[in-house]
């Protein structure tokens, strides 16, 4: 099976990103995925794999906006520029790292708001709401039980769990724009 350009840059759109957050916790040595932001592993004066860590968001930030500029906007207007947006908050999380405080905060927010928003999205353009009611739920719950009960400790699951649970339905999204696409 032949890869097409657009798939490969929808995929490594969230790839990227997980793969350098994968490989900046397991060198970092004190990550703990219970207890640690995954923004704890980009803080630029504390981490010595913040350069790993933000790099990898910042490319996948860039490769999600080229994918929806370049791909998404002949499917849909409002996916693409939510794609966009969750991009540039992406990006936003990047540069304003741990060391900018409650800016890097504000960031993280507005990232995490733009995923559950592109599940709104999705689940109006393609009239399918259950599933994606069901992601969103999980989402919102595990930042709940963070939030208001500490559980876990750190932010990492819920930051996961709220990336996890959108990418079915992003994988989906990506796969319907690049068949509809003309050039592979």
């Amino acid at each position: 099976m032949r890869l097409s350009k657009c798939f490969i840059l929808a995929v490594s759109g969230y790839a990227i990103p997980l793969a350098f957050i994968a490989v900046a916790a397991a060198s970092a040595g004190w990550f703990d995925v219970v207890r640690n932001a995954l923004s704890d592993l980009g803080h630029a004066t504390r981490s010595s794999v913040a350069p790993l860590f933000n790099l990898g968001l910042y490319l996948g930030a860039f490769t999600l906006a080229i994918f929806a500029s370049r791909y998404s906007l002949k499917y849909s207007r409002a996916i693409t520029y939510l794609l966009l947006l969750t991009a540039l908050t992406l990006g936003l999380v990047a540069v304003f790292d741990e060391v900018y405080g409650v800016l890097h905060f504000w960031v993280s927010v507005a990232f995490f708001l733009s995923i559950s928003a592109l599940l709104v999205a999705y689940s109006l353009k393609f009239r399918s709401y259950l599933l994606p009611l069901v992601a969103l739920t999980t989402g919102v719950l595990s930042w709940v039980a963070h939030l208001a009960y500490r559980i876990p400790r750190g932010a990492a699951i819920p930051e996961l769990v709220s990336i996890f649970v959108a990418l079915p339905f992003y994988l989906r999204y990506s796969s319907l724009v690049c068949r509809s696409s003309s050039d592979g």
